[in-house]
């Protein structure tokens, strides 16, 4: 094992604060990982990591090292890729990316086989999940986020904004009738969506006024109150309630019949679609074309969606 491997294993070990999720990551054994981390301890002279039964933590010498380390394998990655062709025809290695489940099965799964064939020796690990993941402790390279972006540290690009839609069944609608202003939410219930169990929602959201894009909550009446996107949608399907949901997570089923918008003239404020990654200096070359692929995805869906969007209000206009 070289010493730019042992490096490697000593970063993600650290970046993680484990050897059994490193050693995963990596595709190594973890006894592989251990004793690459104890060989770069013996050839510096110092103990990188402090090593007990629930965790592993960087000792101060660790800290210093891995600073410098990062810097290095960044520029091992550059020095590798400077030789290469621009448009990334010789990319190899694997991208770890997470998006919601809508993205991820309407907008960059159908796109994926294109890229894959374009780049054969490229490999993508695709994490779909409600929980927002460590970037860092969990060895993604980028994540696309729907919603606000609350994570110091971390590259922001933003992406645009996608349309949130308010949406019910129409069995639902059958029997209870279509809202046509804010004040029928009364004789209305809501599905309710929480991140974690037992929390209480700000209840149905639409901006403030005209001039204001702001988010306004009325409370609503309700009795399921689910905590994953996909239970949200079922639950809506099933005729529990009103939802409202990115436009992107929803449109196929509307398109499908199966559920419909309502309230269109009293939307929720839009939300902001951003593409994130760990600040480094210099990011692999395989990173860097996979993350402008998934932007260009991604951009040229949400500019469709606006066109049609503002076509569709002129025609009603």
């Amino acid at each position: 094992m070289s010493p730019i491997d042992r490096m490697q294993i000593f970063a993600r070990v650290a970046e993680l604060s484990s050897f059994t999720q490193a050693a995963q990551v990596l595709g190594l054994p973890k006894a592989s990982a251990s004793l690459a981390v104890q060989q770069l301890e013996a050839q510096l002279g110092t103990r990188l990591l402090h090593r007990t039964t629930r965790r592993v933590q960087l000792t101060q010498d660790g800290q210093a090292y891995y600073e410098r380390c990062k810097d290095l394998l960044d520029d091992v990655d550059e020095l590798q890729a400077m030789f290469q062709q621009p448009d990334g025809t010789a990319l190899r290695g694997r991208v770890r990316i997470d998006m919601s489940t809508g993205i991820a099965r309407q907008l960059v799964l159908p796109a994926l086989p294109d890229l894959l064939n374009r780049h054969p020796l490229l490999e993508v690990e695709l994490s779909s999940t409600d929980r927002r993941v460590d970037l860092v402790r969990e060895g993604f390279d980028c994540v696309i986020r729907v919603g606000p972006v609350a994570e110091p540290g971390l590259v922001a690009r933003p992406l645009g904004l996608v349309r949130v839609a308010t949406c019910a069944s129409p069995g639902y609608l059958a029997r209870k009738g279509t809202p046509q202003s804010l004040a029928d939410l009364a004789q209305h219930d809501l599905v309710h969506y929480v991140s974690t169990l037992g929390t209480k929602s700000a209840g149905f959201e639409t901006m403030a006024d005209d001039n204001d894009a702001s988010p306004q909550f009325h409370p609503m009446a309700g009795r399921v109150t689910v905590n994953s996107a996909e239970a949200y949608l079922g639950a809506c399907a099933a005729g529990l309630g009103l939802i409202q949901a990115p436009l992107l997570g929803v449109r196929e089923l509307i398109d499908r019949g199966l559920l419909v918008e309502v309230l269109p003239h009293h939307p929720a404020p839009p939300m902001p679609v951003t593409l994130i990654y760990p600040h480094r200096r210099h990011l692999p070359q395989r990173v860097r074309v996979v993350m402008d692929w998934l932007a260009a995805v991604v951009q040229t869906h949400l500019q469709s969606e606006a066109n049609s969007a503002a076509a569709t209000a002129s025609h009603g206009a």
